[in-house]
């Protein structure tokens, strides 16, 4: 099954394209996003039509600052735009703040004005997130600004979770629960 439109960049000739935009060699990317190798040399070849396993996607996704659903779903020149653009969030500006005046889309503004105390509690990388989710026909008009911001608010409780109980008696089998779960998303090529 084929991720794009006929005539759109792959996804991994995109990935190739932002990375050489980044200034980054293979190794550079191998060390950043954690891949191996040949996983990198695969991905960043001309002309391959590799197609990735999720867990790759992220790790990539992750090491050019964007969402996986921005790195698989917008065009190539808007994310080569955005590379060439500071965050917003880089020149000191309240975060919050930020998020007002950056939404563009109305449901963003109305959950802020509706939810004032959980909208302060946004990190500036959880507000990154959310303004890059924006757009006419965007996830956050399709699935909503409540939906996100609960999927938002749940990963940081459960980071939360996870700090505290390592810092406790159970990190032992902390780590053991962890590398059960990470070995079963991991890709059998990328395991080390």
């Amino acid at each position: 099954m084929n991720d794009h439109a006929p005539g759109s960049t792959d996804l991994a000739s995109k990935i190739a394209i932002l990375v050489a935009e980044k200034g980054w060699n293979q190794e550079d990317f191998a060390h950043i996003t954690g891949l191996n190798r040949h996983t990198v040399r695969q991905i960043l070849q001309p002309g391959g039509s590799r197609r990735l396993r999720n867990a790759t996607v992220a790790a990539c996704a992750r090491a050019l600052e964007l969402s996986v659903n921005d790195l698989r779903t917008q065009p190539l020149d808007r994310l080569l735009a955005r590379l060439q653009r500071p965050s917003p969030l880089a020149n000191g500006a309240e975060p919050q703040r930020l998020l007002y005046d950056l939404a563009t889309q109305p449901e963003l503004r109305a959950w802020a004005e509706r939810n004032p105390q959980r909208w302060q509690q946004l990190t500036p990388e959880e507000i990154d997130e959310l303004l890059s989710l924006q757009g006419t026909g965007g996830p956050l008009t399709a699935f909503g600004v409540e939906n996100f911001v609960q999927q938002i608010e749940r990963k940081r409780q459960l980071v939360q979770q996870v700090s505290a109980i390592a810092n406790t008696e159970y990190l032992d089998l902390l780590e053991q629960l962890v590398t059960l779960i990470y070995e079963r998303v991991q890709p059998y090529a990328e395991r080390r």
